[in-house]
């Protein structure tokens, strides 16, 4: 088998996973996965195909484009916990479905009061390493609904929290250049 068949099939595999010969789970190997990403990109770079016809100079790019995209998803721990779910029959449906626990809505509240009553860079900062904190539990929940429990729906509610969270952090970025800036 060619270089260009084999990868014709990987890149044909039915998801990322697969793509990159990694299991299917949320916890990964992030230097084996940078390390099957570059020689996949190898494999596909479209100046391998510079002396081959048109089409197969285009499939050459739409492959290249299908590694990184896959890697993208595969890299950020939040999109790989998305992915997780949606693989598995949990969609996340984040603008949909805002069902948050009632103790993690009272949290956000919290959170909201504190950045729209934070003073000083001191407050923030403070504040963020909390939210930072309560980040580092819910991926760690989310790991045990997707690499032990296999309970998707209960990983896609840890994931819609993330998200919450990582839009958060931005608020807090953007309350910080405020205090900059003013």
């Amino acid at each position: 088998m060619n270089s260009g068949q084999g990868l014709q099939q990987s890149l044909l595999s039915s998801n990322d996973f697969e793509l990159f010969n990694l299991p299917l789970t949320f916890k990964l190997n992030r230097q084996l996965l940078d390390e099957r990403w570059k020689n996949l990109q190898r494999m596909a770079h479209p100046d391998n195909f510079s002396l081959q016809d048109t089409a197969s100079q285009r499939i050459a790019m739409q492959y290249s484009v299908r590694i990184n995209e896959a890697y993208q998803r595969l890299k950020l721990p939040l999109k790989r916990a998305a992915y997780l779910c949606e693989l598995n029959g949990a969609s996340i449906k984040a603008e949909e479905n805002t069902r948050m626990p009632s103790d993690f809505l009272i949290q956000q509240m919290q959170w909201r009061e504190q950045l729209e009553d934070a003073d000083s860079f001191h407050e923030i900062g403070k504040l963020q390493q909390e939210v930072l904190a309560a980040k580092e539990s819910a991926f760690a929940r989310c790991e045990t609904y997707l690499d032990v429990d296999k309970h998707w729906s209960n990983a896609a509610g840890e994931v819609r929290t993330l998200m919450f969270m990582e839009r958060f952090e931005d608020d807090i970025d953007k309350r910080r250049d405020q205090l900059e800036n003013a």
